[in-house]
């Protein structure tokens, strides 16, 4: 956003805070390379508030740029996984608008999961490995949030199927 509230048109200002559903677009290139390591890894991410921790999409021009944290949706297919990786720096939050996502905590070799379904929330704190994955046969749609303007690329164990995949 690059209108001040203080010196811009009250309208215009308004407008440029307002991000609609009309407005959004299902990325599914930016977690493309995730599903070199098999097509469940496939996912969208819709962007409202920053780039997310999945790459620079400072250009995206349908997103507000992030203050302190990103917001998306994510839509997660039947079948379809979120790796398990860990962010550092920050936490991250879901919150399951519709369908279920059953959500796994990593440690030491050991998964803990839970089933979430409609307005059902987690928070991961930093530094806590976690995973996905849609067991239903509907879509899954949820929001994430994470807890940084410009969250650290996540790291992926060499118990997850991302490790040693490439972004490039």
């Amino acid at each position: 956003m690059t209108l001040r509230y203080e010196d811009a048109d009250l309208a215009a200002f308004t407008d440029a805070i307002i991000l609609t559903r009309a407005t959004r677009h299902e990325d599914w290139d930016t977690l493309g390379f995730q599903a070199r390591a098999g097509a469940q890894f496939a996912r969208a991410q819709i962007r409202y508030v920053g780039s997310g921790a999945t790459g620079n999409h400072e250009n995206d021009h349908r997103t507000i740029a992030s203050g302190g944290f990103t917001f998306s949706n994510m839509l997660l297919p039947p079948g379809a996984e979120g790796p398990e990786h860990t962010h550092h720096d920050a936490e991250e939050a879901f919150f399951v608008l519709e369908g279920e996502v059953e959500v796994g905590i990593h440690r030491d070799g050991r998964v803990e999961k839970r089933t979430l379904g409609y307005r059902d929330m987690i928070v991961v704190p930093a530094g806590v490995p976690r995973s996905l994955k849609n067991n239903g046969d509907t879509d899954a749609l949820f929001c994430v949030i994470i807890g940084a303007q410009k969250p650290q690329v996540p790291t992926y164990p060499e118990t997850s199927a991302m490790h040693g995949v490439s972004r490039d």
